[in-house]
């Protein structure tokens, strides 16, 4: 046979059925990703990273069977390393400015991790806290999840038995909220199995309210705790015997995963991830490294990293380059050989040179790392930190940040600074968190959107006026209160993308004596009236918390569905306007959302 004629052969195998089952038998297997995400666990929470009180056994395998990243760095707060994790962009590019009343929420351009996964033809699947934009086209399955189930705005009221979000749909659960979210990870990496799948569980804990399973409590109630936080005068014994309760709950639940994956046959392929939001949220055992969450030092912004991929990643290894949240796309997308969907500009590296022992790491270029939050801004270098009041730190020979060392090394101090300045134009670091903490964010709420019928408004999205305010500082859980005057009224800023009919429902309490009252909800020329029929007042949750709930922070009860009716809108924005038209009682009713379902 001449060589053209061997040319023709193998052509024809490639075209036949044949030739297409052998191609498919030798196409390498894409692996299989899951990534874990804490929620306020400090860099000092793991016994991986020398703590010597809690145990977290399921948590440091992933690290001791694939690496541990020794200057891993996060975001101050939750929602910014969400949007930095999930575009490999520094979140002030995303659209994101803070943590509640829309302020959470990234730019409709932006592309993320998970659509690059599902764009591969993997299953996506999120579960747990998401804290990137509730309403589509923000809400996690409108950003390249198949499905979601959690909740989808920043720390949730309820830890037991809570009231969770099935792909819009609200549904009553039963059980710790983290085991809820985790079982339902377990059941779409179960159905997913014969295909590659995308998992992200993003845990709810150690982030408050402090309440931690009656078991894990047992466990640590009066417990020493011979390792204190840096700042010891300020440590609330029981707070951190609470997180660390959490956050060995957490490890039970990671376990879990890690046996699901084992029992399957899927454990050898499948990318494992772990690592937290922000430093501690408590003045707790952190190295002896200065800060805790909502700063940009050291200890607010470093956090354990975990990767372990038993068919690429080297055993045991432990990365000294720095590294950030938005590293994780582009590595992802690098390690699983997949394209990434977007073309904006990435900041994130892909740090799997760093991992797999093919080299790259003597060529690995310096690099700063910026951290900023409230106006306050840090640069981070592979030796240096310059913190936000100007002062220059050798983390090396100072990881407590003790010594400011600007007279010794005046040439770094002025790199890093112009590094900075630069950023503030580039990035608007001077803009983050501008508009005040729970101003509501001016992009409208997008309402009646085919592909995604359901929207729900809820109290943290929307602005008080007159004497109506929200149950706490604290948005996200909240609710709206003090309803008594005719004066009084809640607004969202939406826009209508259907004309066409709305059901409404509002999720309510009435205080006995306050029923009758008639409201009427508008926007534009359509009016919609109705009347509270019945007294509905339930008491204050008592399950909720381990320890006394934060003063910012909403007790929360049951709220019942009032059905106001149905609601002709026109296309367009507006403001949508709840107010009351009479009441006969001292108040109208407390409101936790209102649900617009566009109707066929």
């Amino acid at each position: 046979m001449n060589w053209r004629t061997a040319l023709v052969w193998i052509f024809y195998a490639m075209v036949s059925p044949w030739g297409s089952l052998l191609a498919s038998e030798v196409r390498p297997v894409r692996p299989n990703v899951v990534v874990f995400l804490a929620d306020d666990a400090g860099w000092g929470d793991y016994e991986i990273n020398g703590n010597e009180m809690v145990k977290t056994p399921r948590i440091d395998s992933i690290g001791r069977d694939g690496v541990s990243f020794e200057r891993f760095y996060v975001c101050p707060v939750c929602s910014p390393t969400r949007a930095e994790f999930l575009t490999g962009r520094y979140y002030l590019r995303t659209g994101v400015r803070g943590v509640s009343t829309g302020q959470e929420r990234l730019n409709v351009d932006e592309k993320t991790v998970a659509d690059a996964f599902k764009a591969a033809g993997y299953a996506t699947g999120a579960f747990g806290k998401w804290h990137n934009g509730s309403q589509w086209p923000y809400h996690p399955t409108a950003r390249g999840f198949d499905e979601y189930f959690g909740h989808t705005s920043g720390h949730w009221g309820e830890y037991v038995d809570a009231p969770l979000e099935e792909n819009g749909e609200m549904v009553r659960t039963k059980g710790y909220i983290v085991d809820v979210c985790t079982d339902k990870a377990l059941e779409f990496i179960e159905r997913n199995q014969a295909k590659p799948f995308f998992c992200f569980v993003p845990f709810t804990t150690p982030h408050s309210p402090w309440k931690a399973t009656d078991e894990d409590w047992e466990r640590w109630k009066g417990r020493e705790l011979p390792q204190r936080g840096t700042d010891v005068e300020k440590e609330v014994a029981d707070e951190t015997r609470c997180a660390l309760a959490m956050v060995e709950n957490q490890d039970w639940n990671v376990g879990r995963v890690l046996d699901k994956l084992e029992a399957l046959g899927l454990s050898k392929n499948t990318i494992v991830v772990y690592f937290s939001d922000n430093g501690p949220n408590g003045h707790r055992w952190n190295g002896g490294m200065k800060g805790k969450k909502g700063g940009v030092d050291e200890g607010s912004v470093r956090s354990p990293l975990l990767v372990k991929w038993p068919e690429k990643v080297v055993k045991g290894g432990r990365v000294e380059e720095i590294a950030g949240a938005m590293d994780l796309l582009p590595t992802l997308v690098s390690m699983a050989g997949i394209k990434r969907v977007g073309d904006k500009v990435l900041d994130g590296r892909d740090l799997s040179p760093l991992m797999t022992g093919n080299g790259g790491k003597e060529a690995w270029p310096e690099r700063t790392i910026f951290s900023t939050w409230g106006r306050k801004v840090s640069a981070r270098t592979q030796r240096y930190r310059l913190d936000e009041k100007g002062q220059l730190f050798d983390m090396v020979a100072d990881p407590g940040q003790l010594v400011a060392v600007n007279d010794r090394k005046p040439e770094v101090e002025a790199k890093l600074l112009d590094e900075v300045n630069a950023g503030k134009v580039e990035m608007g670091f001077d803009e983050a968190k501008a508009a005040g903490a729970n101003a509501v964010d001016p992009r409208l709420i997008g309402v009646g959107y085919r592909e995604f019928p359901i929207t729900m408004l809820p109290a943290r999205d929307g602005e008080p006026l007159g004497a109506l305010k929200r149950s706490s500082k604290a948005p996200n859980c909240s609710y709206f209160v003090n309803w008594t005057s005719l004066d009084d009224r809640m607004v969202w800023k939406v826009e209508v993308q259907t004309a066409g009919r709305y059901e409404v429902v509002i999720d309510h309490t009435c205080a006995v004596g306050d029923e009758g009252a008639e409201v009427e909800l508008a926007l534009g020329g359509s009016r919609l009236t109705g009347k509270v029929t019945e007294a509905w007042d339930p008491p204050l949750f008592t399950n909720q918390d381990t320890l006394p709930r934060p003063d910012g922070e909403s007790s929360m009860k049951e709220f019942k569905e009032l059905k106001l009716g149905v609601m002709e809108l026109e296309k367009g924005a507006g403001d949508l306007m709840l107010r009351a038209l009479k009441i006969p009682g001292k108040g109208v009713m407390d409101v936790r959302r209102v649900t617009l379902r566009l109707m066929e």
